[in-house]
């Protein structure tokens, strides 16, 4: 596995080198082949490469630096407390992926922390990619799941420890401009802008504007596409927002079961920041703060800067509204558009509150002809009548296959994923694996996998979800 260190090439400033710390018996317990395939990597990588323990050739290990808003407030040093940058990889079509470990032990950014993670947390990394990654949702993916043989200490007590190979675009953030920004270092800004350019958005050289425009439009589709599965990232910081507009640490996220606007899920997430309605909010709010280190750059005369960033910010809300509403007319299988469409959606949306997101948006398409399963989903339904009417007559001609290709059947639902997490650190990996089978073809229904499309059972109470550490 050659690699090529073009970050710390190009970056003097934003990394400090950094070695992954000794474990006693490191094993692969997952490996992504098919993921290893696309980037042209062989499928039987010893577990000491994978742990960045034998260097593969070209490796430059680094811990990357950044800053970050953090539940909005500024933290002007965080940067990689348990992850290393092993390299980059150049992949069959050209096109650079970073090839990062996280849980590889302290650095000098930890902040105090152990820098180690658990079995637990890597492998919910893995299963909620490779998830996000079959519903056509830009992700950061897992390449590899490595056990230790060590143990770590969490709250609840010690916990078996793992490190995640994990694969990217890059790990570019809003953050690491921050960092740069917050120590008056415009130089390495304008550095760190023309390596981004033309590593993610080579169109746009010397384009600041153009470039800050295309960051913009690439988080308002992701962020749109979080919405329409239900998605909750739960800790959209400013050092989670990547540049290249993948999904990126899947700490304390889940996915929405019962529809409901407030939804948190993240325990640390106390005042509803990062709510699921919340997230396009964020999203401006956070573009704001990569808009504010980029001024400099957008123009010389900071009038005229703050003029044109803010002309490409009052467009984010737009960019969102189009992608979520063409999503949403996807999943409706509606005919072209029509601008009541908008209309039509919010009022489903209104109606289908406590139900189901992901089986009543799934059971629509049975509505065309027969709206016994959707019936059977909601708890309120006497708004149902007038708007299955409105919805047949905007239906394209071939709507349920259309809409059966976009509204998955299996996703990561809550009570499954702990059931699979806790028998892989009990040393059954079944269900993992019966899981993560589902989840590669979210959209076709298949027997003996009904259990993964179902809600979790009354006893399975509030659902709350932690960050690793």
């Amino acid at each position: 596995m050659p690699l090529r260190h073009d970050f710390a090439s190009a970056l003097p400033g934003m990394f400090l080198d950094w070695t992954a710390d000794p474990v006693p018996h490191p094993q692969v317990l997952r490996l992504n082949r098919p993921l290893a395939r696309e980037l042209g990597l062989p499928d039987d990588l010893p577990a000491t490469l994978l742990a960045g323990l034998d260097l593969p050739e070209g490796a430059r290990p680094v811990a990357q630096a950044y800053a970050g808003h953090q539940f909005g407030g500024f933290s002007p040093r965080l940067g990689d407390g348990r992850a290393l940058l092993l390299g980059e990889v150049s992949g069959p079509d050209g096109r650079l992926h970073d090839i990062a470990l996280k849980g590889s032990g302290r650095t000098p950014f930890s902040r105090g922390a152990d820098g180690k993670a658990a079995l637990g947390p890597v492998l919910r990394e893995y299963i909620v990619a490779e998830g996000m990654h079959a519903l056509g949702i830009p992700t950061t993916r897992a390449l590899a799941v490595l056990t230790t043989g060590e143990e770590v200490l969490r709250e609840n007590g010690p916990l078996p420890g793992a490190v995640l190979v994990r694969v990217a675009s890059s790990h570019l953030r809003v953050g690491s401009f921050q960092y740069l920004a917050a120590q008056g270092d415009a130089e390495g800004v304008k550095r760190l802008a023309d390596y981004a350019i033309a590593r993610h958005y080579p169109h746009r050289a010397g384009d600041y504007v153009g470039f800050f425009a295309d960051v913009a439009a690439a988080q308002a589709r992701l962020i749109a596409q979080w919405m329409l599965v239900g998605f909750v990232h739960g800790v959209m910081n400013t050092d989670n927002m990547t540049i290249s507009g993948e999904t990126i640490d899947y700490g304390p996220c889940a996915f929405m079961e019962a529809y409901a606007p407030g939804t948190v899920y993240s325990s640390i997430d106390r005042q509803g920041r990062y709510a699921y309605a919340n997230q396009p909010l964020i999203l401006g709010w956070n573009l704001a703060r990569l808009a504010e280190t980029l001024l400099p750059l957008i123009d010389a005369d900071e009038a005229r800067a703050v003029e044109r960033a803010t002309r490409i910010l009052e467009g984010v809300a737009g960019l969102y509204q189009d992608a979520w509403l063409t999503g949403m007319r996807a999943k409706l299988g509606l005919d072209g558009a029509d601008a009541g469409d908008r209309a039509l959606a919010e009022e489903f949306l209104e109606g289908i509150e406590g139900a189901d997101w992901t089986l009543c948006f799934r059971r629509l398409s049975q509505a065309i002809t027969d709206d016994t399963a959707l019936r059977e989903r909601l708890f309120k339904d006497h708004w149902l009548d007038g708007w299955l009417a409105r919805w047949r007559a905007r239906l394209a001609p071939d709507a349920a296959a259309r809409m059966d290709a976009v509204n998955p059947i299996y996703i990561p639902r809550n009570e499954r994923v702990e059931e699979a997490l806790a028998a892989a650190q009990a040393g059954d990996m079944a269900p993992f694996e019966r899981l993560l089978d589902a989840l590669s073809d979210p959209f076709t229904e298949r027997e003996g996998l009904e259990n993964l499309a179902l809600p979790a059972s009354e006893g399975f109470g509030r659902y709350r979800t932690f960050c690793g550490t």
